[in-house]
């Protein structure tokens, strides 16, 4: 019987390096891609079922070569999960729209680029799966977040109207909504990150949600998530004042 083949974007460092690992110590042929090529090959080189394909997103003719790559070499492809993003949050505190085109770019058209090169052989296919990772910034819009809040927003969108697209081929769609990781995109951050959680911990609770469960999203720390999904679902007003009050924001 033939391993499974999962690819991941994004995979050099933080969530997805550590799902890379996860699901290779589980005996998956495990395929990498990111900018980096160097990361990728120290990862690959400690891992013999872990292969290195660099990409960049933003290129769709890259994208569909790496994964025609990917399918020569394994001659099966599973599941992606598609992570690839940026944040500078130095940038977001104002309308920057260069920065706000870079971040859609990466988070948004370099997700949508990936998903586009995998499209015609799923649905051929008829099995697996598709992920995208999106963040909770991206269920309701907060304070110092210009490109990055509305890019992961315009995911959780895509990832519901492609839900029923690939559903007619029985191909799984599924969303990622992580917290707090701490991983060198938040080490970015300067303010307090509450339930702040390992990569480690994201790889867990995403592999479970992937191999063990058919729901749409895997979102987690749910001690946080939760909280997050009630708020909203509040009138504007009520959430406004809320989240104003968490993050001292007020008005001039």
């Amino acid at each position: 019987m033939n391993k499974k083949t999962i690819w991941i974007t994004g995979g050099s460092t933080g969530i997805g390096k550590a799902l890379a690992i996860k699901f290779a110590n589980e005996g998956w042929n495990v395929a990498i891609s990111a900018r980096r090529e160097q990361l990728l090959e120290e990862i690959s080189n400690n891992y013999e079922n872990i292969s290195s394909f660099p990409l960049d997103v933003t290129n769709k003719s890259n994208c569909k070569e790496v994964f025609n790559q990917i399918i020569n070499k394994f001659q099966n492809l599973d599941i992606c999960f598609f992570s690839t993003g940026t944040w500078d949050p130095k940038k977001e505190k104002d309308i920057d729209v260069e920065q706000i085109e870079n971040v859609f770019n990466v988070n948004f058209f370099g997700t949508l680029n990936s998903i586009k090169a995998v499209e015609e052989y799923f649905k051929n296919k008829k099995d697996g799966t598709i992920t995208i990772v999106s963040s909770i910034a991206g269920y309701r819009g907060l304070p110092n977040s210009t490109g990055y809040g509305p890019s992961k927003s315009a995911l959780n969108n895509l990832a519901e109207s492609l839900y029923f697209d690939f559903g007619r081929s029985n191909v799984r769609v599924c969303l990622v909504s992580p917290g707090f990781i701490k991983t060198p995109m938040t080490d970015k951050n300067d303010f307090k990150m509450p339930f702040l959680k390992t990569p480690e911990y994201a790889a867990e609770k995403i592999y479970d949600g992937l191999v063990n469960t058919n729901s749409f999203e895997i979102h987690f720390p749910k001690s946080l998530t939760m909280i997050l999904k009630i708020l909203s679902f509040l009138p504007n007003k009520i959430y406004f004042g809320l989240i104003g009050k968490l993050t001292k924001y007020q008005k001039k």
